[in-house]
């Protein structure tokens, strides 16, 4: 009889997306398990490649005419994915029509999928014999091939048993941190013995063995340096006398910036109070119910997010709470760790590798009750979750743009269901779909009408842009923002300016002949950055300088059109010289805990006014903001996109909600060129169940979302015609599965043609119900490999944010 473990290796081909089989050797029967990663021998050339061990088949009678390979080693002493996180794999690769393989991958964090050491010490329970055989005189052990399988057999039932220690030593910067911990190696009576024998000049030695007589508790070994103001080598000289130990210690980088002030829950309203104890009944009762919470801005959301998560915490659970990007929204963060403490754990791409290396551990580990991150800390693998939270659920960061392209919002639905727990969606402007949801009693609805110091919203003034042009000189400030914005800085408030877009200008063109410099790349014009000097691709990061001699026709007259941030920001200290003004967009935070800097400099009142793109939108919170200001509201209302009018409403409504938040009355201006466009008229209300009424009946004429699903798929080539044909092809093989309830639109090239040297051509499928599609789809995948050889690629997205 024979152990065979089922591996998904590591190649991402439709051939491999189901698990190999591979023969378990002796030394490693009943030492395996599903998650772990092992290394076996893949294909005719031998070639060894990382896989996951997906299940283990016991006392299988082997078929004489297969021969198995066997699997080589093992990678880890445990799982780095639970049972839950491989079934939502397998769940994930079907939906997202990504390779189960990368969505595996996709739930580690970079340390784990770079190349690292492994290093293997004895704990202190390990017998002395076992300790001896194993490790010699060695302080710890690499775990590589060298090792025996009798070795990895032994150890792996060690681990088990927690009587040895592993470290991963990364290389990379994810390593792990460790700190020399110093304490007494004797007792108080024998140092003090020690301590009569001493000359009277070792006055170090005496201060020392001073100190370890009446502190018998760890000490870092720079912290002791400090403290008692002693040198390295005098403590390695206690280590030779035998009066201390010293030992290097595992400790967790802090990736959290600032102390954090604790509070305590906050008395709740009557709506705040209904909310709560609906979500708390369904923790209580295990019911994996969806929660729509819909809430004007400043109705007090996150308190009703923190008391349903003290609520799961109470009853020995976890917490998971997503936030659009959490690097952009500090202040929430804060806010957690204000309540929560040393309980929170915090996963987001501004991390360092290290830090999130180690804020991973800390949640596999148990030792990380709340989880608070971005997108993919959707994947955190917490094991007995009792809330999740997905805050300002309406944002299109959620969806993934790579595969997998998922949505977290659905994957936190799919984990809420496997943990039989609650899931809250909070937003002040819920996506179509999910209000759609509430309607239909899908999602139960909880309203938070109010805001919670009983102000009012915010006054809104809708600026005619138009209007302003013909008795004004062109300018991005209307003469009514420009007078508030000195309003605010006479009376010591502050200011928020929203333009999103960044840069100089949007292009440059020659008024002689009319040429706009265009990517060498990308079907798309350079825009203009003055900080840097240069003309910048945002699509592909070409850069090259400024031209002041147009390429075409060699003339000299070059002008700038558009506007961006940084012209913006030029203006202001024109107009308003006495301003402070900070300035926050993809260029200035670029580094690390940038985001955090800035918004601490703000609220400290460092600035006036801080000028932004609509990264300031959301989660913001200051007391002193009495004046919001939208210099263009129309940047995506002329997109040829279905969510247009959507994104528009819930971006002005999101940024209007930063006014007038403590005691201060608001005042918001919304500068456009379409005054009249409903998007704008119902922001300036913040009417969303208006707003919400006429957008659906628009959708429903357009037979769009969420009347109907979707699915875009996109073919790319570095050769145009290929990409072409490629999509051609495929509209033939889907209108032959479909039925003739289906729509597909295209194939047509993409909104942009070409970005970075490919041609994208592009088709979109609307359908209600098409149980043909998703065969249909995959067989399409599996057609595209076979002829791709690192050229063609077929992306397929279903229910895409945006059809562009």
């Amino acid at each position: 009889m024979t152990q065979i473990a089922e591996v998904i290796v590591d190649v991402p081909t439709m051939q491999t997306n189901t698990p190999y089989s591979y023969e378990i050797p002796n030394a490693l029967v009943d030492q395996l398990q599903p998650g772990m990663r092992v290394v076996v021998p893949f294909g005719n050339g031998g070639r060894k490649v990382q896989g996951f061990v997906w299940q283990i088949k016991g006392d299988v009678q082997p078929d004489p005419s297969v021969t198995l390979k066997a699997i080589e080693t093992v990678m880890d002493p445990a799982p780095v994915v639970n049972s839950e996180l491989m079934q939502l794999s397998a769940w994930l690769a079907k939906t997202t029509y990504a390779f189960t393989i990368t969505c595996l991958q996709t739930m580690l964090p970079n340390a784990l999928k770079a190349k690292y050491q492994k290093w293997v010490s004895p704990a202190d329970q390990l017998p002395a014999d076992i300790k001896t055989s194993l490790f010699g005189d060695q302080k710890e052990l690499l775990w590589d091939d060298s090792l025996s399988t009798e070795t990895v057999k032994q150890l792996l039932s060690l681990n088990r048993q927690h009587l040895v220690n592993v470290r991963y030593e990364v290389n990379s910067k994810s390593q792990v941190k460790k700190v020399t911990m110093i304490k007494p190696a004797m007792g108080s009576e024998k140092l003090a013995g020690v301590r009569t024998k001493l000359r009277k000049t070792a006055v170090k030695q005496v201060q020392l063995i001073d100190y370890l007589m009446a502190h018998r508790e760890a000490i870092s070994q720079t912290e002791l340096e400090r403290k008692i103001n002693v040198s390295s080598s005098l403590l390695k000289t206690g280590e030779t006398n035998g009066w201390l130990k010293r030992k290097a210690v595992e400790v967790y980088r802090d990736p959290f910036q600032t102390a954090v002030v604790k509070t305590q829950p906050l008395q709740l309203n009557p709506d705040q109070t209904k909310a709560v104890n609906a979500i708390c009944a369904a923790t209580d009762h295990k019911k994996p119910e969806t929660f729509l919470l819909e809430g004007v801005t400043g109705s007090g959301k996150t308190e009703v997010y923190l008391q349903a998560i003290a609520n799961a915490l109470s009853q020995g659970k976890q917490a998971l709470m997503l936030v659009p990007e959490i690097s952009l929204t500090p202040q929430i963060v804060g806010r957690v760790r204000g309540r929560f403490g040393q309980k929170v754990a915090v996963l987001h791409s501004g991390l360092s590798g290290g830090e999130r290396f180690d804020e991973w551990r800390r949640i596999q580990r148990g030792e990380a009750q709340v989880v608070v991150g971005a997108r993919s800390a959707v994947f955190a693998p917490l094991t007995h979750l009792g809330v999740i939270v997905v805050d300002e659920e309406h944002e299109s960061s959620y969806k993934q743009e790579d595969n997998p392209r998922y949505h977290a919002r659905d994957v936190a639905l799919w984990r809420a269901r496997y943990h039989h727990c609650p899931v809250v969606l909070g937003s002040a402007t819920p996506s179509l779909e999910s209000r759609a949801r509430a309607e239909k009693n899908v999602y139960t609805r909880l309203l938070l009408p109010y805001r919670v110091n009983h102000q009012q919203l915010p006054k809104v003034t809708i600026v005619d842009m138009t209007e302003e042009l013909r008795h004004h000189k062109e300018s991005n400030f209307s003469s009514v923002l420009l007078q508030a914005l000195k309003d605010r800085l006479q009376r010591g408030e502050q200011s928020l300016l929203m333009l999103n877009r960044r840069g100089f200008s949007s292009f440059v063109m020659c008024r002689d002949c009319g040429f706009v410099l265009q990517c060498p790349n990308c079907d798309i014009s350079l825009t203009l950055h003055m900080d840097t000097k240069s003309m910048k691709c945002h699509y592909c990061g070409h850069e090259e300088p400024i031209p002041h001699v147009c390429p075409s026709c060699h003339g000299r007259h070059i002008r700038y059109y558009g506007t961006g941030t940084q012209k913006v920001q030029q203006e202001l200290a024109e107009l308003l010289p006495e301003a402070r003004v900070i300035r926050m967009d993809v260029d200035t935070t670029r580094r690390k805990g940038a985001h955090e800097r800035l918004l601490k400099q703000f609220g400290n009142h460092q600035a006036d006014i801080l000028l932004g793109t609509q990264m300031i939108a959301k989660g913001l919170d200051f007391p002193d903001v009495t004046l919001v200001g939208v210099l263009n509201a129309d940047t995506a209302l002329g997109l040829p996109d279905f969510r247009a009018s959507e994104r528009t409403f819930q971006l002005l409504t999101q940024v209007s909600g930063r006014a007038g938040r403590a005691e201060k009355a608001g005042q918001v201006f919304i500068q456009t060129y379409n005054p009249d466009h409903y998007a704008i008229q119902l922001a300036k209300t913040q009417n969303y169940e208006q707003f919400f009424g006429r957008e659906m009946q628009l959708r429903h004429r357009g037979n769009y979302p969420p009347y109907y699903f979707a699915v875009k798929v996109t073919a790319s080539d570095a050769d145009e015609r290929k990409a072409a044909e490629a999509m051609v092809k495929i509209v033939r093989q889907l209108k032959t599965a479909l039925s003739p309830q289906a729509i597909i639109l295209g194939p047509t090239p993409g909104a942009i043609a070409r970005v970075n040297k490919r041609y994208y051509y592009q088709l979109v499928i609307k359908y209600k119900r098409e149980p043909q599609l998703d065969p249909a789809l995959f067989e399409i995948l599996g057609q595209a490999q076979k002829q791709s050889r690192g050229g063609l690629q077929i992306a397929i997205d279903r229910n895409p944010m945006s059809f562009m």
